[in-house]
């Protein structure tokens, strides 16, 4: 869950520094002290953390009261390392569910984890909570619609990506090219409900260490959506429906309604494309009456070849790294400015100034260490960093 905060401004301490508005601008949102991409981020108070993926078992803090403070390390995460995880908050605790990674460094191949971590963001430490996940959580999104229990959407089906990776990495391409790529084939090439991700909306309340079940999804269950939490209500935002195909839908969930879903205008095509294909691992959150989504991943012509009748969707396509920035005024989507670069899997949060994006994969597969804040004045979205 996000928790709304108010920041405040890195004072002008003196005249003498002869500092432009502009120039404090441009330095007011302290860098990531290394690239982070594929992790966790969560938000309490004031406090915005972000951490694992690629920078390991590292965590780290920004408190938005005290920008001159930098981001701070905090406690290593105590849990294997891992990829996709995804995190909420409930009260001072940061839960951490799902991703993938090696029990062991020595291990052949990643897993799926089912094991569930907590962060207490007052004695800065971490455990390991006494649960496990009932499906796999790999690239699911949660959200708190109440302060007292996670709700998930999504995941990867952990038996069937446990095995393929497995296969994937301990066959020898070199030495056996054909079997190696009959298992891509085979594993890419199936249909999006072959896949058999989590279409349950999923809940777990910390209090009491139970999962609920709150109802299956109309939806294709999508992996790596963009979650905007409104209260009660998550705005989902586009997301896979397979590896390498995604999905333009946007659609809101209603907490404890008894009809909950609702299918929202899709986002359109960028201008510089024929068609939206979707998008994976976006930035998203509210500024000033709109919600912001920016940048994400897909391949582009994975949508019309699919259409087309071939399942393995993106084979022969580069993976794409997206800068488009779009808002949703009143329902309605429109494109306007783009990021400095494209980016993908990163940390986002709401803030007064507007949507603060942290880290992310750049188009060359490195993790970025920038930080914006993303505000809507109107007609376009200002970025300063």
């Amino acid at each position: 869950m996000t928790i709304k905060n108010s920041i405040l401004h890195t004072p002008l301490l003196a005249a003498s520094l002869v500092l432009s508005v502009n120039a404090l601008a441009a330095n007011e949102w302290p860098d990531l002290p290394v690239g982070i991409k594929s992790g966790v981020s969560a938000q309490a108070g004031n406090k915005v953390f972000v951490g694992l993926g690629s920078a390991g078992q590292d965590f780290y803090m920004l408190d938005l009261n005290n920008l001159s403070q930098g981001w701070q390390k905090r406690a290593d995460f105590s849990g294997p390392a891992r990829n996709g995880a995804t995190a909420s908050v409930i009260g001072n605790e940061i839960y951490v569910f799902g991703g993938s990674g090696k029990v062991n460094a020595s291990d052949a191949a990643p897993i799926l984890f089912d094991s569930v971590y907590r962060y207490d963001v007052e004695s800065d430490s971490w455990e390991q909570a006494n649960t496990t996940s009932p499906v796999g959580l790999l690239g699911a999104a949660s959200y708190s619609p109440d302060g007292k229990q996670v709700v998930f959407f999504g995941g990867y089906n952990k038996a069937y990506f446990d095995q393929y990776l497995h296969d994937v990495l301990t066959t020898d391409k070199k030495a056996e090219p054909e079997a190696w790529q009959k298992i891509v084939d085979d594993y890419m090439g199936m249909k999006p409900t072959d896949y058999k991700w989590n279409r349950q909306v999923l809940s777990y309340q910390p209090a009491t260490g139970k999962w609920s079940d709150l109802g299956q999804s109309p939806y294709l269950p999508n992996c790596g959506s963009a979650l905007v939490a409104k209260g009660e209500q998550a705005l989902l935002i586009s997301g896979e429906i397979k590896p390498g195909l995604r999905t333009a839908e946007v659609k809101t969930y209603q907490f404890g309604q008894q009809q909950p879903w609702q299918s929202l205008h899709s986002m359109p095509a960028p201008k510089s494309l024929d068609v939206q294909e979707g998008v994976a691992g976006a930035f998203a959150g509210e500024s000033n009456g709109v919600v912001i989504v920016a940048g994400g991943a897909n391949f582009h012509g994975a949508k019309s070849a699919f259409e087309s009748g071939k399942m393995f969707a993106h084979d022969g396509f580069s993976k794409a790294f997206n800068p488009e920035i779009y808002v949703q005024k009143e329902g309605l989507w429109t494109q306007v400015n783009n990021l400095p670069e494209g980016l993908a899997y990163g940390a986002s949060f709401n803030a007064s100034k507007g949507v603060l994006i942290a880290g992310g994969e750049k188009s060359d597969r490195s993790a970025s260490n920038k930080v914006y804040m993303l505000s809507w004045n109107g007609s376009s979205v200002d970025i300063n960093d």
